[in-house]
């Protein structure tokens, strides 16, 4: 039955799966205030961002899916089918469409205009209480998609950062533990021609004395011109003495000096020379590819434990005292590889008094990382972003800023608003700074902003640990400052 007649639309809500059981006249009041609307397959119910095209979508054939722009492209983020209701709801705040909705196949619905609200809840009490606990199921669902999308986001940044944080240590490790490896071979070439030069036990201790003089001394830190210097001054010498040139480059990074050099070349016979160098200066070679693989294998252990810290991956989900300033630590170690790819200063300033906060470690450290991200993407390459967390009175608060551009004005009101992003496609998907503001509202705190051209800040304001009054804190809320 495809006929749009009153008294055939009443049969057809009659027969609804969702809204049939409803007492006869408020079906009846449904027929008499909608109208029928077909849709061939493809066609879009409603497109995202409409709202004169807001209305209750009554469906009795077909099937509809809403789609969002996230990621690389739009993907589902719900569907409908015949005998279901979708679209504007009685007592809903959303006022305008999320996504597009597309007919998935040929489609009929019957709808009900947004303005006739207000007497459908008077005229309709039952469908009014059917439509608003599917309400409830809808804000639940989208709520469960959005923190499952947003962390979707956030762990794949989360894997690019660390990848390529990652991959230096690991590439150095590799490097060195090649090199160390045609080294070891030099070092017992140069042992067994020692070994074959006959030197006495004194010869031999004075070999070993000027080694272990070498590894002992911290080495400075050379600038580029004294280190030129010193090069070419170990060079000259060695080759003053009848040794291989190339044996100044590895001596370089000891703490060798002329004075020792000339005492180990009096105690040795003149042939015995250049050996007793390249035994030493394999020796300080290895140690120095040694340390390269502990400095890469420390970098990779406190890249693993910052991530370790930052997801708590070893802790249940349930509130407890939080550090806030480690969270923020282990926060800025995994978004340091995109700072540093734009060469943006990135600083930290924690107060060493700050108190914990009560709440889910890895929901806050969302948060942090939420912002600072947002103000990596936000200055221009070479540009500061700077996080400060101080106490005031009872609240922690931590300030995100940055350098960059600001929030235009116009659009300053709309950017906690789900799935409102001002990135191109492919780079945001417009959750980021709803996840901030509703992990917030479960942790009992607050978000503010302020921007202008040129300082751009996002204040948060959690009660301190054991501050809450009478187990909870005030409301949540989002309060934008507008400087021009």
């Amino acid at each position: 039955m495809t006929t749009t007649d009153g008294a055939a639309i009443l049969t057809r809500l009659q027969a609804h799966a969702t809204l049939g059981k409803s007492p006869p006249r408020e079906l009846e009041w449904l027929a008499a205030n909608g109208h029928f609307q077909r849709l061939a397959a493809g066609g879009f119910m409603v497109r995202q961002g409409q709202s004169a095209a807001m209305a209750l979508y009554v469906l009795l054939t077909g099937h509809i899916v809403l789609y969002v722009a996230r990621g690389r492209g739009r993907s589902k983020l719900a569907e409908w089918h015949a005998g279901e209701v979708t679209g504007a709801l009685p007592y809903s705040r959303v006022d305008v469409a999320i996504g597009d909705g597309v007919a998935e196949a040929d489609t009929e619905l019957w709808l009900v205009d947004r303005d006739r609200f207000p007497e459908l809840i008077r005229e309709c009490p039952e469908v009014t209480a059917i439509l608003v606990h599917i309400m409830l199921d809808r804000a639940r669902y989208f709520n469960a998609a959005q923190l499952r999308d947003e962390k979707l986001v956030a762990l794949g940044k989360l894997a690019a950062g660390l990848a390529h944080e990652l991959n230096n240590p690991a590439s150095a490790m590799v490097r060195s533990a090649k090199a160390l490896l045609e080294m070891l071979d030099r070092g017992e070439a140069a042992a067994r021609a020692l070994g074959a030069l006959g030197l006495t036990e004194r010869q031999l201790a004075d070999v070993d004395a000027l080694k272990t003089a070498c590894y002992a001394a911290p080495v400075r830190t050379w600038s580029p011109l004294e280190r030129a210097d010193r090069e070419d001054a170990l060079v000259a010498w060695i080759e003053s003495h009848g040794a291989d040139p190339a044996l100044g480059a590895s001596l370089l990074e000891t703490s060798v000096t002329e004075e020792g050099l000339e005492r180990l070349a009096a105690a040795v016979p003149p042939g015995a020379l250049d050996v007793a160098l390249r035994w030493i200066a394999s020796g300080s070679a290895q140690r120095g590819l040694a340390q390269e693989i502990e400095s890469g294998a420390s970098r990779v252990f406190e890249l693993v434990s910052a991530v370790k810290g930052f997801t708590h991956m070893d802790r249940s989900p349930v509130s407890q005292p939080v550090d806030v300033g480690r969270g923020m630590n282990d926060s800025i170690i995994v978004l340091s590889a995109k700072a540093r790819a734009k060469s943006i200063s990135l600083k930290t300033d924690v107060d060493p008094d700050l108190p914990p906060v009560h709440g889910v470690g890895a929901e806050l450290n969302q948060i942090w990382s939420n912002l600072v991200d947002n103000a990596l993407d936000a200055v221009a390459p070479g540009g500061r972003v700077t996080i400060v967390a101080r106490r005031e009175g009872d609240r922690v608060v931590v300030e995100v800023e940055d350098d960059g551009p600001g929030i235009p004005a116009d659009i300053r009101e709309r950017i906690f608003e789900p799935f409102f992003s001002t990135k191109d496609v492919g780079k945001g998907v417009g959750l980021g700074l709803d996840l901030v503001r509703r992990t917030l509202e479960r942790h009992d705190g607050e978000i503010e902003l302020e921007s202008r051209p040129g300082r751009t800040v996002f204040r948060v304001k959690l009660p301190a640990e054991g501050m809450r009054s009478g187990g909870r804190w005030s409301r949540s809320t989002s309060r934008i400052q507008i400087e021009e």
